[in-house]
């Protein structure tokens, strides 16, 4: 990579600042090493990229498709479907790492215990994907021994940030009793119209007690069957 300046170096900029800011040409530059003769390793690997669609092209691309393109023999080639396969293999096993918590139970049973002790109660807003996987969790809000302070918009801010499709808010009753009170009730159905406008779901509402939890959405269902039954 003597060709390029120095401080224009994929590579030296990558170790400086962190791979974060380097565009998609300049992380395909570092890992093709070298450029061709009048063609430098940035411009060699702007050139790739657009020859073969871009990033997602590339990414799909085998190694005929690659070897293809000028410049781009078996080495490099090699060097770039490795890479690739690296890529994918972490994020199926970040995929596999990561809980299921559509369900009440599956909520409790994952972070029940962080509860356990605590004198005042706690809001956690879990973000989570179209499958119901968790992508990330944020403890939005702290209050009383029975009351919580909060404001409904920013328990989505980082459910936006993570494209989230739902949330779940999980939140303690240090009393040990999970039966929700009509504040907890109201603020769920309040949520959920906040949610509806945001296009991200409130998936669920659970109360967590002394070994024990309570879907406040279930709740909302049953009372709502409830209304529906002929008097």
């Amino acid at each position: 990579m003597r060709e390029v300046a120095e401080d224009d170096r994929p590579r030296e900029r990558l170790l400086r600042h962190g791979a974060e800011v380097l565009s998609d040409s300049e992380l395909i530059a570092v890992l093709l090493g070298s450029g061709l003769r009048g063609e430098n390793v940035t411009e060699f690997a702007r050139r790739v990229l657009e020859e073969s669609g871009g990033l997602a092209s590339l990414l799909r691309a085998g190694a005929p498709a690659l070897q293809s393109v000028p410049g781009l023999g078996p080495a490099k080639s090699a060097l770039l479907l490795a890479a690739f396969e690296i890529g994918r293999r972490i994020q199926s096993a970040e995929l596999a790492d990561r809980p299921h918590l559509r369900e009440a139970e599956a909520v409790y049973r994952y972070l029940g215990h962080r509860f356990l002790g605590k004198t005042k109660e706690e809001l956690l807003v879990l973000s989570l994907d179209t499958r119901g996987r968790l992508l990330g969790q944020v403890k939005a809000a702290h209050g009383t021994v029975d009351a919580l302070q909060y404001r409904p918009g920013e328990l989505f801010r980082d459910a936006i940030a993570l494209d989230a499709s739902g949330i779940v808010m999980v939140h303690n009753h240090p009393s040990g009793d999970a039966t929700p009170s009509a504040q907890d009730i109201a603020a769920t159905e309040q949520i959920t119209a906040a949610g509806q406008i945001l296009g991200i779901d409130l998936i669920d509402h659970v109360v967590v007690g002394h070994h024990s939890w309570v879907s406040i959405k279930q709740v909302l269902k049953r009372r709502d069957a409830a209304k529906r039954l002929p008097k």
